[in-house]
């Protein structure tokens, strides 16, 4: 599966990547649509996603990779990936089915600060005092947004805080992982392990009684073909930003994670008339600007340690 890499072309990647965060929160307006209109539990909705992505994605990768696809040198790691996918998709859908698309997403967004702390304690990379100061503030607008959520919503408030938290351990993976196995393959087997997680958690949780875990099928058509639109943009949408990770270095393309928020905000306005109140717009520009400040310095660490490393 040894592949010559992508020449690099920013423009095109730029374009992939806001083209796939403009998407991906399509993935769960539709999750929210089906627990509130179609009452459908948020860990069914969750198996779904991940089943209907392999689905959709399996017959194309095994048309061009066969068997390769799977051949991944670190099996464990990548299924372990899957159920922390699994695990914090749960914990999104369940928040989005209690609350408004753009909080659950703004207050989502501390996670590069996790990603960044992890990183700095368990991979040994150097995080300077303004970084750290940013992650600070970053998590002081969260707590804007999350202040007014809690008094309506209670504990499930602070499920984005979770699920950030467990995705920031998915990417941690993928760093640790590094170029062991391809993306292709890593994608692949993260979409097995989040299937395989999600069927355990959802029969689990139902033998339990537990509302949001409550096991059903598609009651509609619509229903049936959100689903499988859910798992499609799932795979695909995802496929987008490995492509344009390929085209783009990371530092360009970081920034641009934050349209999910505006598109998160024009679907539930458009779908469930929410929108955000002056303070927690407040709470979003502050965790996105201490978010940005973050990409901005380690775009700047990183080409400080490449000039140092240059040959004099």
């Amino acid at each position: 599966m040894s592949q010559a890499p992508s020449p690099q072309n920013p423009l095109q990647g730029m374009a992939i990547m806001a083209g796939a965060m403009v998407i991906l929160p399509a993935m769960d307006a539709i999750a929210k649509y089906m627990a509130t209109f179609e009452s459908m539990s948020p860990g069914q909705v969750t198996f779904y996603r991940f089943f209907f992505q392999l689905v959709c994605t399996l017959p194309v990768l095994f048309a061009i990779f066969r068997w390769k696809a799977l051949s991944a040198k670190r099996p464990w790691m990548n299924l372990l990936r899957g159920a922390l996918h699994g695990a914090a998709s749960l914990l999104f859908f369940v928040a989005v089915k209690y609350m408004p698309l753009a909080d659950v997403f703004a207050i989502y967004f501390v996670e590069p600060f996790m990603l960044t702390t992890l990183s700095a304690l368990f991979l040994g990379d150097k995080v300077g005092w303004r970084r750290w100061t940013a992650i600070v503030v970053g998590f002081g607008g969260a707590m804007i947004v999350i202040q007014p959520s809690y008094e309506i919503f209670g504990l499930k408030a602070l499920l984005p805080v979770f699920c950030a938290f467990l995705f920031s351990l998915y990417l941690f993976l993928n760093r640790a992982i590094g170029e062991a196995d391809s993306p292709l393959t890593m994608q692949t087997m993260a979409g097995i392990g989040g299937t395989l997680f999600m069927g355990a958690a959802l029969l689990g949780g139902n033998a339990l009684a537990i509302p949001d875990f409550e096991v059903s099928l598609p009651s509609s058509a619509l229903g049936l073909v959100l689903l499988l639109a859910l798992g499609t943009i799932s795979g695909y949408a995802h496929m987008l930003v490995v492509r344009a990770f390929r085209l783009a270095p990371l530092s360009l393309l970081a920034p641009f994670q934050y349209f999910e928020i505006i598109s998160a905000t024009i679907l539930g306005y458009v779908l469930f008339n929410d929108f955000p109140n002056p303070s927690k717009w407040i709470g979003i520009f502050i965790i996105v600007a201490s978010g940005l400040f973050i990409i901005w310095r380690e775009r700047v660490q990183s080409k400080s340690l490449k000039s140092s490393e240059a040959p004099a």
